[in-house]
Parts: C-alpha cells; structure tokens; sequence
C-alpha cells in the first residue's frame, strides 16, 4: 500500500536538500546560478518579490518532480538510494545540457545569447550546461540532483 503522506514529506525533504546544497554552492563562490530567482523573475519583475515567488517555485517543482520517482521505484521494484541517485543524474543532465540552452526562449526576461540583453530581457542565458552561470555550475547541480534522487530512493526503501 502507497503512504501518500509519506511520500509528500518525502519529497518535501528531498527537494529542500537539493535547494540548501544549491544555495551552500552559490554562498561558497561554486556557482552563479540562482534557480529560485531564476524562476521567479520569470513571474515578476521586482527583483525582492521574484526571489520569494522563486523559491516557492522551486520547492513546489521539487515536490512535483518527487512523484514521478516514486511511481518509477514502485513499477522497477527498485527503491534503493542508488537507483535513486542515477534517476537524479539523469534528471540533471537532461536539465543541464537540455533545458538550460532554451531557457532564453521560455523566460521573459532573460537575454538569448545570440542576440543579448534588451531593456526587458536582462538576465544572463545559462548556456549549455549552465556555463555562463561558472565552470563548476554543472557539478553543483549534478550533484544536486544526485543527492536528490538517493534521498528519495533511500526513504522509498524504508518504506
């Protein structure tokens, strides 16, 4: 039997481990790359507001992103942290060398790379693999994310 509510904190948990280790990153100089208020200025142009809608963003997308892991660790069988930590590489590499690149086309205020920034559009583009962001943005995030998933997969097992 699935115990939703456990599989909510779960996923809660995960994704505020995968927020604290991007931000430890950011404060520590490894990265650039501000996701939170990457997302929200996609909502909001005031820069202060944009950083609390951007967090909420955030752990609301890490909570959702959560279910799909739990649903794949049930039909394998496999809820184990190791499983786990390769769903979270592959979930990362797809952001990073997929979603990165086209974020320009998505966000409204970020600048393409091949046209610059505009009066509106002034956010940096990540780039592929989010290398505008720093050398070491990639490991931060891969990292992340492998963090992330072994964390699901272990408290999936214990269950």
């Amino acid at each position: 039997m699935i115990d939703w509510p456990q599989w909510v904190l779960d996923g809660f948990l995960a994704t505020l481990v995968l927020t604290l280790i991007e931000a430890l990153a950011r404060g520590f100089g490894f990265t650039r790359m501000n996701i939170p208020f990457i997302l929200g200025t996609s909502f909001s142009g005031n820069r202060d507001r944009a950083r609390l809608i951007g967090l909420g963003a955030h752990l609301l997308v890490g909570w959702i992103f959560a279910v799909p892991y739990f649903f794949i660790f049930l039909s394998l069988n496999l809820p184990t942290w190791w499983f786990g930590a390769l769903l979270g590489l592959g979930h990362g590499l797809f952001i990073m060398a997929v979603l990165m690149p086209v974020m320009p086309a998505m966000h409204p205020r970020m600048a393409d790379e091949t046209h610059g920034p505009t009066p509106t559009r002034q956010l940096q583009p990540p780039g592929f693999l989010a290398l505008n962001y720093g050398r070491r943005t990639f490991v931060v995030a891969i990292i992340a994310h492998v963090v992330y998933g072994a964390i699901l997969g272990g408290l999936a097992s214990l269950q």
